[in-house]
C-alpha cells in the first residue's frame, strides 16, 4: 500500500456506540496506521429523526479512551471538511440532480398510503412488494408521468423522493477484500431512495458522495452493508467515478456468546457484560447502560479483545499491544464467518492486562477505595500491597475485598472456616503463635523455623489446621497470600493484636457450636 490510503469510520449519532462499531473503527485504524494512511471520523447524521443528543460526543470520548486516534474529523478538522453530513447538506442536491439528468435516477411522488396499498395488494398474492424494475412502471413517478405533469408537481411543492433506477437483467459484481467477488442480479434489487424533498440525502447518496469527495481509498465496514454494496458500486459508475472507487471489505458480525444471531444489548443485560465502551445514559428514557470503562476494563484489554474477534495474527500469540496489532494486522486474516463473544475470555484479557500495570498504577486505582473506607495509609505501603495482590484480581473494583485485611483487622470471622479449622485446643496453639512472635527475631526465616519447623512439625501437629486457623485469626477467612509474608507486611504488633482478638472472640470450639 502507499501513502494514499485513506479510511473512514462513519457512525450515526443515534445512541451509544456498540462494540461491533468499535471493532470496525479499530480495524480501520490498524489498517490506516500500518499503511501510513489517514484515519477520518465522519458523522453520518442525515436521518435527523433518529438523532440523539450527546451521541456524537459519546462516540468521540469512547474512541479517545480506547486510543483510536483520528487525523481528520468532526473534532480535529482537516482539509476535506466539514465532517458532519448535516453540515454538508447543500452539496448533495447537485449530485442527485446529476443522476436525474443522466437517467440514473427518477422522481417518485407515491404517497405513503399508496405504497401501503400496494404492499397489501402484493401480500394478498403471497408476494413481497419491492419498488423495483418490475413494479415502478405502475407507480407515480417521472418514468410513468408526462414531463409537464412532473414539472407541475415539483413547482407545486409536492413531496417526492429521488430513487435510483436499476437497469434490468444486469449482474452486478462487488469485489470484497474478505469475501472475494459477490455478484447480484439487478432484478432482485429495489430502487433505493437517494434524496428526499426536505433537501436531505439518504445514507446511500451521502455516503458515496462523501467517500468520493474525501478521497477514501478503502471502505471497511460491517457485513450488514453488503446487500447495499451493489447500489454503491452502481452509483460510482453512474457518477463516472469508477476508476477511483474505494476497495470494499465487509467485516463479519459479532455474535451472541451462544453463536446464534448478532450480539445485542439484551444479551449483555442477560449475561451481565457490557456491549458499549462507556456507560450510556439514555436522554429519552433515563435508562443507564453499562460500559467497559466503568466496569473496570482497561482500554488496552478491550482493544485486544475486539481485535481478535474476527481476525487472527496467524500465530498463537494472544496478548497484543496496539503497536503489535498495527504491525501484524492484515485484511487477509479477517474471517468470513461471525465471531462469538466470549465473556470469560474478555475477563481473562483484563486480568492479563492488570498484571502488566505497574504496582504504582494499581495503587493509584486503589486509593479512592481506601478513602471511601476511611483508610489513610502510607503510599509505599499501598504500592507494596498492590504488588503482592494484583495477580489475584481481574478488575480494580476487586482491590478492596482482596486487600482489605492489609489495612484493617477483621471485624468478623467466616463461620464455615471456624467450624472446619478452629478445633478444640486451638486457643492454646494460637497463644503459642503469639509467644513465638514475641520472642523470635521478626524475620521471615526465623519465624518459619520457630513456628512451622520447630513447633508444628516438631510436635507432629496438623500443619493445615494450625496455619489456616492462624490465617482465620489475622484475615477473618481462609484466603490470602503466603501467611508469613502477610505477617511480615502488616507487622508484629498488628499480627499479635489480631490473634489475641480471635482467641478472645472465638474462644474454645465448645463455645461456638
Amino acid at each position: 500500500m502507499n501513502d494514499k490510503v485513506r479510511v473512514r469510520f462513519a457512525p450515526s449519532p443515534t445512541g451509544p456506540l456498540h462494540i461491533g462499531g468499535v471493532r470496525t473503527a479499530l480495524y480501520n485504524y490498524l489498517f490506516a496506521r500500518q499503511n501510513g494512511g489517514t484515519m477520518i471520523l465522519r458523522i453520518e447524521d442525515t436521518d435527523q429523526t433518529r438523532f440523539v443528543p450527546g451521541a456524537e460526543q459519546y462516540i468521540i470520548e469512547a474512541l479517545t479512551w480506547l486510543g483510536i486516534e483520528f487525523d481528520e474529523g468532526v473534532h480535529v478538522g482537516g482539509p476535506y471538511g466539514p465532517y458532519r453530513q448535516s453540515d454538508r447538506k447543500s452539496m448533495y442536491r447537485q449530485y442527485a440532480e446529476q443522476l436525474l439528468r443522466d437517467g440514473y435516477a427518477y422522481y417518485a411522488f407515491d404517497r405513503p398510503e399508496a405504497l401501503e396499498s400496494k404492499r397489501k395488494e402484493y401480500e394478498a398474492q403471497k408476494k413481497t412488494f419491492q419498488y423495483d424494475c418490475t413494479s415502478r412502471g405502475s407507480m407515480e413517478n417521472s418514468l410513468t408521468l408526462p414531463a409537464d405533469e412532473v414539472q407541475r408537481r415539483l413547482d407545486a411543492g409536492e413531496p417526492y423522493v429521488v430513487r435510483f433506477k436499476f437497469p434490468e437483467n444486469l449482474d452486478i459484481t462487488v469485489h470484497d477484500l474478505i469475501r472475494g467477488d459477490v455478484t447480484m442480479s439487478s432484478n432482485l434489487l429495489d430502487d433505493k431512495v437517494l434524496f428526499k424533498s426536505d433537501g436531505m440525502p439518504t445514507y446511500h447518496l451521502a455516503n458515496i458522495v462523501d467517500d468520493h469527495t474525501m478521497a477514501v481509498s478503502h471502505v471497511i465496514r460491517g457485513e450488514e452493508w453488503l446487500p447495499s454494496a451493489p447500489l454503491h458500486v452502481m452509483l460510482y459508475k453512474a457518477f463516472g467515478w469508477e476508476s477511483t472507487m474505494p476497495q470494499f471489505a465487509h467485516l463479519p458480525l459479532l455474535l451472541k456468546p451462544e453463536g446464534n444471531g448478532k450480539l445485542s444489548k439484551r444479551d449483555g443485560d442477560r449475561l451481565g457484560f457490557p456491549v458499549f465502551p462507556l456507560d450510556w445514559h439514555d436522554p429519552k428514557t433515563g435508562e443507564l447502560s453499562s460500559g467497559y470503562r466503568e466496569q473496570g476494563y482497561l482500554p488496552e484489554a478491550v482493544v485486544n479483545i475486539l481485535a481478535l474477534l474476527g481476525w487472527n495474527p496467524g500465530t498463537e500469540q494472544e496478548i497484543l499491544s496496539m503497536d503489535e496489532l498495527i504491525k501484524l494486522f492484515s485484511i487477509e486474516h479477517i474471517s468470513k464467518s461471525g465471531a462469538k463473544f466470549n465473556v470469560e475470555k474478555a475477563k481473562w484479557f483484563n486480568h492479563e492486562y492488570m498484571q502488566k500495570l505497574s504496582d504504582e498504577a494499581v495503587a493509584e486505582m486503589f486509593q479512592p477505595q481506601l478513602k471511601a473506607h476511611g483508610i489513610e495509609a502510607e503510599h509505599d505501603y499501598v504500592v507494596k500491597v498492590c504488588g503482592m495482590m494484583k495477580e489475584r484480581i481481574t478488575f480494580p473494583s476487586e482491590l478492596w475485598d482482596t486487600c482489605c485485611y492489609f489495612f484493617k483487622a477483621p471485624d468478623s470471622y467466616d463461620p464455615a472456616a471456624i467450624k472446619k479449622r478452629w478445633k478444640p485446643g486451638m486457643t492454646t496453639h494460637m497463644a503459642k503463635v503469639i509467644e513465638i512472635l514475641n520472642t523470635v527475631p521478626f524475620e521471615y526465616d526465623a519465624i518459619h523455623k520457630a513456628l512451622l519447623d520447630d513447633y508444628i512439625v516438631g510436635n507432629q501437629l496438623n500443619m493445615g489446621q494450625i496455619m489456616n486457623s492462624f490465617r482465620l485469626a489475622v484475615v477473618g477467612k481462609t484466603v490470602g497470600p503466603d501467611m508469613l509474608t502477610l505477617v511480615m507486611t502488616i507487622g508484629r504488633d498488628e499480627t499479635i493484636s489480631r490473634v489475641q482478638r480471635a482467641i478472645d472472640t472465638i474462644g474454645e470450639m465448645k463455645d461456638v457450636q
